[in-house]
């Protein structure tokens, strides 16, 4: 199994400190998390650690390979549900970090529709997010079918979260050889799902895995709260129950990248570790 990392180890510091601490401690591959349209005075001065959307391709994958580290996904997290707007990762920002996937040569993009941060988002129909979704979605389809990119929703929304949900919105899209799931096993059991089912509902279209658990004082939040960025322990120490997702997974014959999403360095050894005892069962 692939076991990668997620590029924000720590804080307040650049890219290359991030993946310089994840080949220290073993790892082979990584994701390409935060990025940005233009340019930012975080980044610029070295206590942010994103990637430019505009970029040249060779500045990111010098850094990779200057650390051994591959790059498995492009993160293009969105907010599908409040009107666009210039200030709102969107449409034009997934399109840009597909474009940048295929010139990186990595083959996923993650995206999901996010929490709404307006009055119009949160007043939104079941059948309007869906339609938002769907129209916002509809042209970087096209741009991730044209470069050959799998466009991987992830749970980390209302609707994303629950196997009913997810199920209307990939029926929505259509694009099945295009348009798959990323399954984030923290974000679909806070979010009130379960990310055993959906395993065994969506099976071989579930084409990455974000790795985190998720512990027993998180249980009132449960259906509120819709994803999280990283699990704050190690996976196995909570009650999301990964061994049995890990075991279903491999029954469906699951064989592409999966990503780390914890915090500390402890946790993410000890995570990883359990991850490769488990897998070799």
């Amino acid at each position: 199994m692939i076991i990668g990392c997620f590029a924000l180890m720590q804080p307040f510091s650049p890219m290359r400190a991030q993946f310089e601490l994840i080949r220290s401690l073993g790892f082979d591959y990584a994701d390409l998390t935060d990025n940005h349209n233009g340019a930012t005075l975080g980044t610029e001065y070295g206590f942010s650690a994103s990637f430019s959307l505009d970029s040249h391709p060779a500045t990111i994958l010098n850094m990779a390979r200057e650390f051994d580290l591959t790059l498995t996904s492009v993160c293009a997290h969105a907010n599908l549900l409040d009107p666009t707007a210039p200030d709102r990762y969107g449409t034009h920002q997934i399109i840009q970090a597909i474009k940048l996937a295929h010139f990186l040569g990595v083959k996923q993009v993650i995206t999901t529709e996010g929490d709404p941060k307006t009055d119009f988002g949160h007043q939104l129909t079941e059948d309007q997010r869906l339609f938002s979704i769907r129209e916002k979605l509809h042209e970087p389809i096209r741009w991730a079918e044209q470069f050959g990119i799998e466009l991987l929703l992830e749970p980390h929304g209302i609707l994303t979260d629950t196997v009913p949900g997810m199920t209307r919105i990939l029926d929505a899209l259509g694009h099945e050889r295009t348009v798959g799931v990323n399954l984030d096993t923290g974000n679909s059991w806070l979010g009130g799902g379960d990310p055993l089912e959906f395993v065994k509902v969506f099976g071989r279209r579930i084409k990455h895995v974000h790795w985190k658990d998720m512990p027993a004082d998180m249980i009132p939040q449960r259906g509120k709260q819709f994803g999280c960025g990283m699990g704050l322990i190690p996976l196995g120490d909570g009650v999301v129950g990964i061994k049995a997702v890990l075991r279903e997974l491999k029954r469906v014959g699951f064989s592409g990248p999966t990503t780390l999403e914890v915090a500390g360095e402890s946790a993410v050894k000890t995570s990883a570790q359990r991850l490769r005892v488990w897998d070799a069962k």
